[in-house]
Formats: structure tokens, sequence, C-alpha cells
């Protein structure tokens, strides 16, 4: 069902200042900032040859990132995005499957334009899974 990994997510106090540190210490790619309002996050996107590393940086009160920050004040992974071809039916063998879909199940547009979901962590070995359409 999982197609490739299309990225690894860290959660960051300041997006600015780690996407420096990608950049001008590990002459990475980096992407401007990109503010993900019904996500409650701003991202920045760093380009590898066969993935990609998201920086999220919290956007606003409520944010998921800031609770996540609370309890890791130096940042750390925050989740891990894999492709699927078809979102809908990947939620629906999932769901028959057992997992958690939060946010009540349906897809919502991520920061490439694509449909997204998050699986629960607590059946992933305390990993946040999102899934991308591919």
């Amino acid at each position: 069902m999982i197609g490739r990994l299309n990225h690894v997510a860290i959660a960051v106090k300041d997006v600015d200042s780690a996407a420096r540190v990608y950049r001008d210490t590990l002459g990475a790619s980096v992407s401007d900032p990109l503010p993900q309002p019904e996500h409650g996050v701003t991202v920045v996107f760093v380009e590898l040859p066969n993935t990609k590393i998201e920086l999220l940086q919290p956007l606003g009160k409520g944010s998921p990132i800031s609770a996540f920050l609370e309890r890791s004040p130096d940042g750390g992974i925050h989740h891990v995005c894999y492709e699927v071809d078809d979102i809908r039916a990947a939620r629906d063998r999932l769901v028959q499957d057992g997992a958690r879909v939060l946010g009540g199940g349906e897809p919502k547009i991520g920061a490439h334009g694509k449909p997204v979901i998050f699986l629960h962590p607590k059946d992933f070995f305390g990993t946040l899974v999102e899934l991308e359409q591919a």
C-alpha cells in the first residue's frame, strides 16, 4: 500500500534559523517558508536527492506543533510521510484493519497541494504517520 518516503518532518521553534542551518551548514536547497493555516504550521522543505525534510514551526495558538515543542523544547522528528496511490482507499483499508485516522478521517490538502491524512502514533509504534496522495 505505501509507496516512497515523501518526507521526514522536524518540529522547530524557528523555521528561519533551522533553514539557515540546512542551507548554510549542510549545503542543502531550501524552500521559502510556506504558511499552512489549516494545519497550524509554517513549513520549509529541504530538498534532498531522494526525499525531503520538512521543517515545521507553529503557526498561531493551538498549533499541534506547539504542544510537541512543549514536550520537546529542542524540537525533533514530528512525523514521517509516505505516498499512497489512492488516499481514500488507503484510509478505508487502514480503518478496516483497526488503525485510527486523526481529524475525523477526511483528507485535507497538505503543503504539496495534495490530499493528506494522519494516522495515530499509538498504532504505529509511537510514530505519527502522514499519508499523501501520490
